[in-house]
């Protein structure tokens, strides 16, 4: 089981050594980072509005499935748990993370590295593509004709090696490139230059 103690703020101010064995970092480069940023980015905004409700009281725990990012672009997959600590005068002094790496999946997942995948029409036509719009709207709206939106379509594909439309939004939402929890998806600033 992983611990991390944080301030209110959500920053990080002690682990235990289970949590920097599997995060893959010293324990000097955990402390004084924020929690979120220590996870994958389509998973940061869910789990940062998670601690807000803990430390302005609007709840007193929660529990989150949540992906951590190490150094080396490597995933594994967890159960998080965040509870709130309140002093003798019931104010929150701290938030404890339990967390519980995933056993079952056996082995990393296979998600999208911090790295600029897509081109910017890239990001607009997978966009479109995610949220069922045509070949022809998506032409009109992005000023291209027929044959440059599935030029565009047919590099993604290529980029994520899938065959078809349908596999290329499945791939891309499993890999986190999308932001959760959005409509229309939108793809992270993270894999778009």
């Amino acid at each position: 089981m992983c611990v991390a103690n944080l301030d209110r703020t959500s920053k990080v101010v002690d682990v235990n050594l289970e949590l920097v064995r599997q995060f893959g970092r010293a324990s000097w480069e955990i402390c004084g980072q924020q929690f979120c940023d220590l996870l994958h980015p389509s998973y940061r905004d869910k789990i940062f509005e998670q601690f807000n409700r803990l430390a302005t009281g609007q709840r007193v725990r929660f529990d989150e499935t949540m992906i951590v990012l190490r150094p080396d672009d490597t995933t594994f997959t967890g159960e998080l748990t965040g509870i709130t600590v309140t002093g003798s005068a019931g104010v929150i002094e701290k938030i404890v993370v339990l967390l519980s790496p995933d056993q079952s999946i056996g082995g990393e997942q296979q998600l999208a590295r911090r790295q600029q995948l897509f081109t910017p029409m890239e990001t607009r036509v997978l966009e479109g593509v995610a949220a069922g719009v045509s070949t022809v709207q998506l032409a009109s709206t992005l000023f291209l004709s027929r044959g440059g939106v599935e030029y565009h379509v047919a590099m993604l594909l290529r980029k994520l090696k899938v065959n078809n439309r349908p596999a290329l939004v499945s791939k891309a939402y499993s890999m986190g490139i999308f932001r959760l929890g959005s409509w229309p998806p939108r793809v992270l600033s993270d894999f778009s230059v």
